[in-house]
């Protein structure tokens, strides 16, 4: 009898405590909002397939008053025009490359600069950790919500004139890089023609010549289909490039702070789910990739000690563009994360 009691009363409390918890949940202060949320690549992408979970997450924790609008493959512009949009209020979110974001903040470079992690574990350390958060929060002062960090992956150099074996191979090939004047300090000292492009521009230009050359991940590399205008992959994995979650200030600011807790709560498990996605179809896109034609080789270790020698000097001279105390305060959070 005692023990049939017990029962009832325990089944009795979890359901007051269940109910008081769809209360809460209920009278959370949630409008409507729109959101349109653009990112680079096509649907089909990884990024695509993130931003689509993203959607469902924030209708799922809003009880579908948070509807999110996806637009992939640029359809709402590049990079910098998209953070200009949102920075201007006529756009609300977007993913994209943190390289874009040193026009409006230099800190933001230290993400391009080559060689820094050993492993994708280590960069979700750093990123993830006060140092990473702490970028973050400097871009509010610009007009941007930095949210979370997704990955992109570590880059590697794909060409249509030859494999890129040693450094000297790299020697007059037209190479597309990022918007980013470290970027074009880099390959030039090693050698490459650097052509700085949007994204958007890329495949045309690849299939049309104007560049021999790209370098992204292989993921990347899969989805926009450069197998169709590239022959080599060399696996010079020079630099772990992540990507970023943005919202713009003027609209963060209108949430309360139970939307807010929402957008924060998706983002974070879309990040969650892009880098597990990310890891496991980087395996799938190197079988994928040799199937559909290209050379894939790897650098040899002396080679890629010559590279690193030359990002040491491009590091070197980025201590007086980035700041001194933001170089130390990163190669403080990796020794962090390497133990």
């Amino acid at each position: 009898m005692k023990k049939t009691m017990l029962k009832t009363l325990t089944a009795a409390a979890l359901g007051l405590a269940l109910g008081v918890s769809a209360v809460s949940a209920s009278a959370a202060d949630i409008s409507t909002r729109l959101i349109r949320f653009g990112y680079g690549l096509n649907q089909d992408s990884k990024q695509g397939r993130a931003a689509d979970y993203f959607v469902q997450r924030m209708s799922e924790l809003s009880g579908g008053k948070f509807k999110v609008k996806a637009f992939g493959g640029a359809s709402l512009g590049s990079d910098i025009q998209m953070q200009n949009a949102l920075i201007g209020g006529a756009q609300e979110m977007m993913v994209g490359s943190t390289s874009t974001l040193v026009g409006i903040d230099k800190r933001m470079g230290v993400w391009d600069l080559p060689f820094l992690f050993d492993s994708a574990e280590q960069a979700d350390k750093v990123l993830d950790g006060p140092y990473g958060q702490k970028l973050l929060d400097n871009l509010q002062d610009q007009g941007l919500v930095g949210l979370v960090y997704w990955e992109n992956g570590f880059r590697n150099m794909t060409n249509s004139k030859r494999p890129i074996e040693k450094m000297s191979d790299m020697d007059g090939v037209k190479l597309r890089v990022m918007q980013n004047p470290m970027y074009l300090d880099l390959f030039k000292s090693m050698g490459a023609n650097a052509v700085p492009m949007s994204f958007s521009e890329l495949f045309t230009a690849l299939e049309t010549k104007a560049v021999d050359g790209q370098e992204n991940p292989v993921t990347t590399i899969e989805s926009s289909k450069f197998y169709e205008v590239q022959k080599y992959l060399s696996l010079t994995q020079h630099v772990y490039s992540p990507w970023i979650v943005l919202m713009s200030k003027s609209f963060w600011d209108k949430l309360n702070d139970d939307e807010k807790a929402i957008v924060m709560q998706a983002a974070r498990d879309s990040r969650d789910f892009e880098r597990k996605d990310s890891r496991e179809q980087s395996v799938k896109a190197m079988a994928f990739l040799k199937e559909h034609g290209m050379e894939i080789n790897e650098v040899a270790p002396e080679e890629l000690a010559k590279m690193r020698e030359k990002a040491a000097a491009v590091i070197q001279t980025q201590a007086s563009v980035l700041g001194q105390d933001t170089l130390d305060g990163l190669n403080a959070a990796i020794a962090a994360a390497k133990q």
